[in-house]
């Protein structure tokens, strides 16, 4: 890959490294490591590079898309877990981070509990893609790197 090849960070929050093993019914049997890996090479395929990191602290989250474009990333796909529906920090880190953002769920929040229907972040972000199991990752880094290949 060249130096030219966008790198996107894939950030995971709160009890997000629990996944294949937290709720199956609702989050598959996926483990975040596999995720990334297949991520990963999908990215390879698309001329992109990932780099994913998971916290169950909202900070580190924050300091991470603070950090995203100093630290060379085009791009953040997020999936900020259950602080999407409380979290104006994150809407805030989101709007001031630089590069484009897209949100990230394996379930659909919006056809569960009515506390998940709202997402504080969402309308900081490019785009959001959810439903779709750990494919809406897929989706997300493939509608990503269209994005940045538009708007190069």
């Amino acid at each position: 890959m060249s130096a030219s090849d966008p790198r996107i960070l894939v950030l995971n929050g709160p009890n997000l490294g629990r996944l294949g093993k937290r709720e199956p019914e609702i989050y598959g049997r996926t483990t975040l490591p596999e995720l990334i890996a297949r991520l990963g090479e999908l990215a390879q395929s698309l001329g992109a590079r990932i780099e994913g990191r998971q916290s169950n602290h909202e900070g580190d989250l924050l300091d991470w898309l603070g950090t995203a474009q100093d630290d060379g990333f085009s791009g953040v796909l997020i999936n900020p877990g259950a602080l999407t529906h409380t979290s104006y920090a994150l809407y805030d880190a989101v709007r001031g981070a630089g590069v484009p953002v897209i949100e990230v769920h394996i379930s659909n929040p919006e056809a569960r509990e009515e506390f998940r229907r709202e997402s504080r972040i969402a309308p900081a972000c490019l785009a959001k893609v959810a439903g779709f199991g750990t494919a809406s990752y897929e989706l997300a880094l493939r509608g990503l790197v269209e994005h940045l290949a538009r708007v190069r």
